[in-house]
């Protein structure tokens, strides 16, 4: 068996994700835990579109061609009119910008690289998949068995996910700084359970969390309901994974695991 784990990154990636062991859930379309108000889990055909591209409405012509022009760029519908540049396309230069910022545009020094991004016309769950994409990285992998998908996670920074940030607001005991890293999801599919695949998606989640500078990381699993109707498995499944209770909690224990 060839194991091997991908980050979800676009759209060839996201179409990996395996579908839930109860088909009433959909994670290609559960937005639970990044909406603390109104998210679900539930299946919803809808989110797996594409979206349809902003377009912008039309604007009234006055007849000056500074106010079209410039009204035109700030709708997106083209680039800003300079009757004063050369028309070229190379990157303005800003007098400016002082020699400390680094953000600030070199003529003379190579263009930034662009951050990766996800297109407008992504499906929603995508869409908020890739929020962080430029600046924390990818939010969820998938583990494929001999190229076939067989076990999903989800994680990020706390602040990506209002659900957990909420739900720690319950226990004012646990620690404030540094504050975890999150895997608010982790599911197999009924077929390849039992063989070990969302262990070894934690251990490959909690090592890139630990690269990217995280102290530690914390799951938040739901007593009382189904297996396949939790997001988060059961406090249980965390202990092999080294992860220890650090509030036990007749509903919503808190598991932790020092990086």
């Amino acid at each position: 068996m060839a194991i091997r784990i991908v980050d979800v990154t676009d759209e060839s990636t996201f179409a990996l994700i395996p579908p839930c062991a109860d088909p009433g859930f959909d994670h290609r379309s559960c937005d639970y835990w990044e909406d603390a108000d109104r998210g679900s889990k539930a299946a919803r055909a809808s989110w797996l579109e594409p979206s349809a591209a902003p377009s912008a409405p039309a604007r009234p012509r006055t007849g000056n061609p500074f106010l079209d022009d410039a009204a035109d760029a700030t709708a997106g519908a083209g680039p800003a009119f300079n009757p004063f540049a050369d028309g070229s396309s190379r990157p303005g230069f800003n007098p400016f910008a002082g020699d400390s910022d680094p953000f600030a545009d070199n003529p003379f020094a190579p263009a930034r690289p662009a951050r990766p991004r996800i297109a407008a016309t992504a499906p929603r769950k995508l869409a908020l998949l890739g929020r962080g994409l430029g600046v924390f990285g990818s939010y969820a992998k998938v583990l494929l068995d001999d190229d076939t998908p067989v076990a999903y996670t989800q994680f990020g920074p706390l602040s990506a996910y209002p659900r957990a940030l909420r739900l720690r607001e319950l226990y004012p005991q646990l620690p404030e700084a540094p504050l975890p890293a999150v895997i608010t999801c982790i599911a197999t599919t009924k077929e390849a359970r039992h063989q070990g695949h969302a262990l070894r998606l934690v251990a490959a989640v909690c090592d890139d969390l630990n690269e990217r500078g995280f102290a530690a990381v914390e799951a938040y699993p739901e007593r009382g309901v189904r297996p396949d109707a939790t997001s988060a498995a059961t406090p249980e499944f965390w202990v092999p994974a080294g992860f220890t209770m650090v509030v036990e909690d007749d509903r919503y224990p808190v598991m932790r695991r020092e990086l």
